[in-house]
């Protein structure tokens, strides 16, 4: 079996990618279930584990830091409530500045976007997205959410911007992947109906998208 990094599947580094593999893999089996403690264990290990992954390759802090407080973001979302969605939100907030300043330091730039006309255009094609996704939930969500939610879609749009000025693709592939999956969280969490049969398929997405966005973040700088 070929493996990402030096070594057999028994080595540290591979080892503890199969580790952070099976509990993103539990927790999307799991993801009918109410929530529990194992489920929102799982949930938090999978990409926990990846912050430790980053770690010990001696990747930068920066990365370490924005994987870490991700996990603690899961662990919130994981429960029901305002309260957890909040703290969910704080703390992917606080992860995507981290992104955007790790992205911005090993990146060539923002005169990438206008030297290359395929980064202009993604970047142009992410603010539609966000407008359109912020217009249809200025309507559906309350008053207190407004603002939280106006100065993450922010956030995230300064962090997937900032990921075109790299010329890694697996972390401008994995940062696209974290918008769609955003897109797809808020979709189901405010926009669709109690009872819509989409529901079920989503949360897979949201995951599946989630979870191979921070995979290929972390891959991106660890193996370049």
């Amino acid at each position: 079996m070929t493996m990402p990094f030096p070594g057999g599947i028994d080595a540290n580094a591979n080892a503890t990618l199969v580790f952070s593999l099976v509990a993103a893999l539990i927790y999307a089996l799991t993801l009918g279930m109410p929530p529990r403690l194992a489920r929102s264990a799982a949930k938090t290990l999978a990409v926990a584990i990846l912050a430790v992954l980053a770690f010990m390759q001696g990747g930068p802090w920066l990365l370490v830091a924005a994987l870490a407080l991700s996990a603690v973001g899961d662990a919130f979302l994981s429960r029901d409530g305002e309260k957890a969605f909040l703290g969910g939100l704080a703390s992917f907030l606080l992860a995507h500045i981290f992104y955007v300043v790790l992205f911005l330091r090993s990146g060539g730039g923002s005169g990438l976007l206008g030297a290359e006309s395929w980064r202009g255009a993604i970047a142009l094609a992410m603010a539609a997205f966000v407008i359109v996704m912020l217009a249809a939930l200025w309507r559906r969500v309350g008053p207190t959410l407004r603002l939280p939610i106006v100065i993450y879609v922010a956030a995230i749009l300064a962090m997937g911007i900032s990921a075109l000025t790299t010329s890694n693709t697996l972390v401008i592939g994995g940062a696209v992947l974290f918008m769609a999956s955003d897109g797809l969280l808020a979709t189901e969490q405010f926009l669709l109906a109690a009872i819509s049969p989409h529901r079920v398929w989503m949360r897979y997405a949201v995951w599946a998208l989630y979870y191979a966005a921070q995979l290929g973040i972390t891959l991106g700088f660890l193996l370049s």
